[in-house]
């Protein structure tokens, strides 16, 4: 995610009511599911994964191995029948277990297509089957729903609101940090992650896209067309994109092949034509620093609305409209900023969200980088800004590893941290920094991981222990000194 340059917000109803609400439902019985016995005693899943933020996120006893979204999009801001298929297995012998899920009206809950029962408590949806599930069951969920449009939330430390997020024909998805409850039953944590097929039936005339690729492109009665696509690839609950609107398509194929897809509004093909025409070569400059390319394509998704911030759905950033309508420089910071995402943050996944400096500050370090090689402001003056206020951001946001509240994307979150990684390439020299960062991107690609494996990872590709440098610039109360920069000075915290 980046911060808009124009500093816009949207203002939104928020909606934060919590339901309980109690469904019993009646079914063949389960064939899948066994009884206790081999795996142990049944016993619940974890209702969170216990993330030092957010300690309800995700959910523990299972692993998703695909999910199966049906959406019958019918009109801006108007709700819609939709169905969640989830397969999953068991990591323990269950007897019940939670799905993050929030702001809809449930319909019916089944395991493995028996009776289940289903309460709502918050935004957790406790699922109980009619049978325990033993451990290394793989087991299937069905959730029927109304998807409410309009149930979009607001929190302070995210920058916008999230959930569903109406466009003048349409809409688009903004899940991050964890709203994709608000669009769809998940395991809603960015180290969790499985591949996603999107069913999407709308009015013929509009458009459905999502992550990953056309499967296809069906006709339906009543004068509609059903989109099928497939991620290719597992993600994150929090990088689902799914927008429907009138939108151009436009191919093209980047430095080795990628194809480059972007969706853009009809009366936005023109205006954004050349910033859009800029990916390719952003790509290049990315791919030479930090080795290939991680997915199978990559597209920029227009947003027409008055969105605060890009967002990094995997394989189609999402990008406000006016971000690509002002000045040059700034619609590059933007752009390269979400595209670095694509490695950091969505194929080296957060293993919690107290690691996002590893995400946000990768994605500002290679911005601020880009654009200060490409007529924006100098690199080095830009770090010199954010050292002189670190001590600052320490006081009031906790140090780049470790929030202090759940206040996530402030400063300290983005310039904050890319001021840890200038900082380890002034002390390890560029060369020895790129081994850093590319080692880190192939040991973990496809996986999560968190702070403390970035530090043993940097230690081992420049061979020597990083630690004692690197543990007071991520964790401790002061700002260390600069390395090569004995000048620089911090600012009084005030406060």
């Amino acid at each position: 995610m980046t911060t808009s340059v124009t500093g816009r917000r949207g203002s939104r109803l928020v909606l934060a009511a919590a339901i309980v609400i109690t469904a019993t439902l009646t079914g063949p019985a389960s064939r899948a599911a066994s009884s206790a016995g081999a795996g142990g005693t049944p016993t619940p899943g974890a209702a969170g994964l216990g993330d030092p933020m957010f300690p309800l996120d995700g959910n523990g006893g299972y692993h998703v191995g695909r999910y199966t979204l049906d959406f019958d999009w019918q009109a801006t801001a108007t709700p819609f029948e939709a169905k969640a298929v989830i397969r999953a297995t068991a990591t323990q012998a269950l007897s019940r277990f939670d799905l993050d899920f929030a702001g809809n009206t449930l319909h019916t809950v089944a395991v493995n297509g028996g009776t289940a029962t289903a309460v709502r408590t918050g935004d957790e949806l406790v699922v109980t089957p009619g049978s325990p599930i033993r451990k290394g069951a793989v087991f299937t969920v069905t959730v029927t729903y109304t998807a409410d449009p309009t149930g979009m939330r607001h929190r302070d430390d995210a920058i916008e609101d999230y959930g569903w997020i109406p466009t003048p024909d349409g809409t688009v998805l903004y899940p991050q940090p964890n709203g994709a409850k608000m669009i769809f039953p998940a395991d809603d944590h960015p180290s969790r992650r499985a591949p996603v097929t999107f069913h999407i039936s709308a009015p013929s005339g509009l458009t459905a896209v999502a992550n990953g690729t056309l499967v296809s492109r069906q006709p339906q009665p009543g004068g509609r067309t059903r989109w099928t696509y497939d991620s290719e690839q597992p993600i994150a609950a929090q990088l689902v994109q799914m927008a429907i609107g009138t939108f151009t398509e436009v191919d093209r194929t980047g430095h080795g092949g990628i194809p480059i897809r972007d969706y853009v509004p009809d009366a936005l093909v023109g205006p954004t034509h050349t910033f859009r025409g800029l990916t390719p070569g952003q790509l290049s400059w990315l791919r030479q620093r930090l080795g290939p390319y991680p997915f199978r394509r990559y597209g920029v998704l227009v947003g027409d609305t008055d969105l605060g911030a890009a967002l990094e759905t995997q394989t189609l950033s999402l990008i406000p409209a006016a971000d690509l309508l002002g000045t040059r420089v700034d619609a590059e910071r933007n752009m390269v900023h979400e595209l670095t995402h694509q490695w950091f943050g969505d194929s080296v996944a957060l293993r919690t969200w107290s690691d996002l400096w590893l995400s946000e500050g990768h994605a500002r370090f290679y911005e601020r980088l880009y654009s200060g090689e490409h007529g924006g402001d100098s690199f080095e003056a830009a770090m010199r800004t954010a050292y002189e206020a670190h001590d600052q951001w320490r006081h009031d946001y906790g140090a780049p590893a470790e929030p202090t509240e759940p206040d996530l994307f402030k400063r300290m979150r983005y310039d904050g941290s890319a001021l840890v990684l200038y900082a380890l390439r002034e002390r390890v020299g560029d060369a020895a920094f790129q081994k850093i960062e590319r080692a880190w991107l192939s040991t973990y690609r496809d996986r999560a991981a968190g702070t403390r494996d970035y530090v043993r990872t940097a230690s081992k590709a420049a061979g020597e222990d990083l630690e004692p440098f690197l543990n007071p610039w991520l964790y401790g109360p002061k700002t260390p000194p600069m390395p090569n920069h004995p000048d620089w000075v911090t600012t009084p915290v005030q406060g």
